[in-house]
């Protein structure tokens, strides 16, 4: 499973309030993640959390281009936006994915070559979280993301990685239910990523003393979380804390390998 390290060029992220909005820092971050063990690093200049304010295009390209052109000299950096001038304007200065939850971005890709992430959110991060309702959100979702994935290889895309979109627009009922079969979601043929990290319905699952825990002390349930899908094949999971990521699946592959020989043994 690969891991996806966030480096989060904003003011107003909710997960780590900003800690890393100076260039400075936000390049320092990705280093650091890279050295930990992430495979790759998603520089975003825009909150995508519920009801976060929008960001112009202009300010997002001061916030995003010099870290992910920095970045690109250490390893596999994508971008996370979905404005089009950002994703054209990263892929020029060395991003080498389109991270994208507005499911738009699929032209731009085609055009310049990279691959793409399909991604499923329920209207936007002003209006995602507004009673989000579904008959069927595992059936929906998997029929919204093979829609985007025809459409995307027909016009020349030459890779899509698709995510189900984990708490955009989604209650914690439906956040389960999305993770429960997230094996189904291989039957689209296509790598799957998952990115939960830090995310409010962790806290809802699992209140300590009826008080949820900030994003920073969610890591325990991620893990979790990161563990069920490493079970069920997920090829990608995107996370904060990269560190303590690759220590559970290298112990994971241990045991893994371990299995395996004791059943080659044993036959």
């Amino acid at each position: 499973m690969i891991v996806m390290g966030v480096v989060n060029v904003t003011p107003d992220s909710f997960s780590d309030g900003g800690e890393y909005f100076s260039h400075e820092k936000a390049v320092a971050h990705g280093i650091e993640l890279f050295a930990q063990g992430a495979q790759m690093v998603d520089v975003g200049g825009e909150s995508t959390r519920p009801f976060a304010d929008t960001v112009s295009e202009d300010e997002e390209l001061r916030r995003v281009i010099p870290v992910v052109r920095a970045l690109s000299e250490y390893g596999f950096v994508s971008v996370d936006t979905r404005h089009e001038k950002v994703a054209e304007c990263a892929v020029e200065n060395g991003a080498k994915l389109l991270n994208d939850i507005s499911g738009t971005l699929a032209p731009v890709a085609a055009r310049c070559n990279v691959p793409w992430v399909a991604m499923h959110m329920k209207g936007n991060p002003k209006t995602m979280q507004l009673s989000p309702t579904y008959e069927d959100v595992v059936e929906e979702v998997i029929n919204f993301l093979r829609l985007k994935t025809e459409e995307a290889l027909s016009i020349g895309v030459p890779e899509v990685i698709v995510d189900p979109g984990i708490g955009f627009g989604k209650t914690a009922f439906h956040n389960l239910q999305l993770l429960n079969f997230i094996g189904r979601f291989e039957e689209l043929g296509h790598a799957v990523l998952v990115g939960t990290s830090r995310k409010g319905f962790l806290s809802k699952l699992s209140l300590i003393d009826k008080a949820p825990p900030c994003p920073k002390d969610r890591e325990e349930q991620q893990l979790a979380v990161e563990a069920w899908c490493a079970l069920n094949k997920v090829a990608i999971v995107r996370v904060h804390d990269v560190k303590k990521t690759t220590q559970l699946l290298e112990l994971y592959d241990k045991a893994e390998v371990a299995c395996i020989g004791q059943e080659t043994m044993e036959k």
